[in-house]
């Protein structure tokens, strides 16, 4: 059974093996998943999951994992970017999950906590390797917007979360 919940600290490595697993067939699928997650440990890129606490709670965010059972399956977050803007972070889901409106539940309960918190509009930045992430977020209402973050392979989105 599908459960999505905030992440809990005993969750940390298995969110980060599920974002490295799916990065990998993405990003490097001549690499193991193993030897993607060792790199991205190595360079530190997942630090802010290791810091979820402060990078995204204490940061009027929040971190959700998806479980299906006891596997942790898939991950969204979202904190805070400007005063009135939070952005949208760590969604990914193992493909085996996808096109069961599991990710649309994920952003849905992130933007509801957005907009009980008092943000007027939501950002993101994704890969253009990532079509099928840009369409999905497309279909959620997101448009294109200049970058925010230096970047030259990203592409960066936006979604006003309305009154």
């Amino acid at each position: 059974m599908i459960n999505i919940t905030s992440i809990q600290t005993h969750q940390i490595e298995d969110a980060k093996y599920v974002i490295s697993a799916v990065a990998q067939r993405i990003f490097v699928p001549d690499k193991t998943v193993q030897d993607f997650y060792d790199v991205l440990e190595e360079e530190h890129e997942l630090h802010d999951v290791d810091n979820f606490q402060r990078e995204y709670v204490e940061n009027r965010g929040l971190f959700l994992v998806v479980m299906d059972d006891e596997k942790l399956v898939g991950t969204g977050a979202i904190k805070r970017l400007e005063e009135n803007i939070a952005e949208l972070k760590r969604l990914w889901l193992l493909e085996e999950y996808h096109g069961q409106r599991i990710g649309y539940q994920v952003v849905s309960q992130l933007l509801d906590f957005a907009r009980a918190h008092g943000y007027e509009k939501v950002r993101l930045q994704t890969s253009q390797k990532q079509e099928r992430a840009v369409r999905f977020y497309t279909r959620l209402g997101f448009y294109e917007i200049p970058s925010y973050r230096e970047s030259m392979d990203d592409i960066s989105m936006e979604v006003s979360l309305g009154t």
